[in-house]
């Protein structure tokens, strides 16, 4: 062993006045370092490693805990500013752009995730009603049962609501 010093998990060659292979009293084992033995200073903790990491994770946790409290408090006091504002200056659900539909609503989420906007259902009346009851609104194209009863020879005005 004499002229080998185990770094790590290598062993290495070293001069013979190298410190880290002088003896201690008569047999002791060869020091690693001055005061520590080599089990020692293999296993001693470096501040990369003195942490654990269920400490890290609990350290996380009460880290996502305060911060939750500390985004409450701001929301509250951005909350309290508002409606003070609001009661300032009189303002109404409608001047704040808060009277939408729930269609509306949904359609401004759908666009926000980029998908399509649910088809509402058209406000105007039908313009061309049928027998059956089937409607059409004048826009777009000829839907298939109007298109029939042109081609067996009714008129467009027939089917005319008033």
């Amino acid at each position: 062993m004499n002229g080998v010093v185990w770094f790590h998990h290598f062993a290495v060659r070293a001069k013979s006045d190298d410190p880290y292979l002088k003896r201690g009293p008569a047999g002791a084992a060869p020091k690693h370092r001055a005061g520590e033995g080599r089990l020692d200073a293999l296993t001693k903790e470096t501040p990369l490693m003195s942490k654990t990491y269920a400490q890290v994770m609990k350290q996380i946790d009460s880290l996502k805990a305060e911060a939750e409290k500390l985004r409450k408090k701001e929301v509250d006091g951005v909350v309290g500013r508002i409606r003070e504002a609001i009661a300032h200056y009189g303002l109404t659900a409608a001047d704040l752009g808060l009277t939408s539909t729930t269609t509306t609503r949904r359609a401004s989420v759908a666009r926000k995730a980029g998908k399509a906007a649910p088809r509402r259902a058209s406000t105007q009346p039908p313009r061309f009603r049928d027998e059956n009851g089937r409607v059409w609104g004048g826009r777009g194209p000829r839907p298939k049962w109007l298109r029939e009863a042109l081609v067996a020879g009714r008129k467009l005005e027939e089917f005319a609501v008033s």
